[in-house]
């Protein structure tokens, strides 16, 4: 089969550009950005003034530095609405929670609040009061643990999420370094009594964007539920996400002791 014909022009800007949005919120000079696309200088100037007079790339008035812009920006938050990751994620939930016999959540940070956008029930008889469109506590429910902690929320921000719950900063801090050493999230009848909830954050590219839960009866969550869980979230759900999303996995950090690698992340609790 012939390549598929490309515009060399609309190819060099999308390469810049994605470099763009990998450099993150520091930027990247005009070197760099050529060093890495193998676009030389002039013709990167040049698409990226073009980019930026359309507002999908802004230049740091420090060092010049090149950032990704409001434009780009808006084309990935008009996909990642409530609404649009329900529809696109939910025949992942169905999955998961045929597989797991269990009720499965998907949430949203909101906030210091997790919302609910998708619900999948099960056969399995369990009282849990929840809706599309509640709110709960993102520092007391597992899938706002599983967001907090992949997204990297410093512990000195953590009162912030911390209004009128009955948790402390120290205990919140301590809940997301456990999330992050294994990849995923518990919460034990902090919500609910007798429910207790296990959750991974879903990521669409470079981005957390979402939260999946599975909730059960707080007695049949034990260590051995959570290691046959992780490992069937791991195995199911990837091939199942959508193009451009995957699971949160986390990375090794040697400022982390007995952090997991990230071959390891959903593994058994440590």
């Amino acid at each position: 089969m012939s390549e598929t014909p490309r515009v060399e022009a609309i190819d060099r800007a999308l390469s810049l550009l994605t470099a763009v949005a990998a450099a993150g919120p520091e930027g990247a000079s005009l070197a760099e950005l050529s060093s890495a696309t193998g676009v030389n200088k002039s013709t990167a100037y040049r698409a990226l003034s073009t980019m930026r007079s359309r507002g999908f790339v802004n230049q740091s008035g420090v060092n010049g530095d090149y950032l990704l812009g409001s434009a780009a920006m808006a084309l990935g938050d008009g996909f990642a609405t409530p609404q649009t990751l329900a529809l696109a994620l939910h025949p992942a939930l169905v999955a998961l929670s045929r597989e797991a016999d269990e009720l499965v959540h998907l949430g949203v940070l909101m906030g210091d609040e997790v919302l609910y956008v998708d619900k999948v029930e099960t056969d399995r008889a369990i009282r849990v009061w929840s809706q599309v469109g509640q709110r709960t506590a993102a520092a007391t429910s597992a899938m706002g643990r599983a967001l907090l902690a992949a997204r990297g929320v410093p512990d000195d921000q953590l009162p912030a999420y911390l209004h009128r719950r009955p948790v402390s900063p120290d205990e919140l801090a301590g809940v997301l370094r456990t999330t992050r050493s294994r990849g995923y999230s518990t919460e034990l009848e902090e919500n609910e009594p007798g429910v207790a909830c296990m959750g991974v954050a879903l990521m669409q590219g470079g981005a957390v964007v979402a939260a999946v839960s599975v909730t059960m009866q707080a007695e049949r969550l034990t260590v051995e539920r959570q290691s046959e869980l992780a490992a069937l979230i791991r195995r199911l759900l990837p091939p199942l996400l959508p193009e451009g999303f995957s699971l949160w996995a986390p990375r090794l950090s040697p400022e982390i002791p007995g952090q997991a690698r990230d071959d390891e992340s959903l593994g058994p609790p440590q």
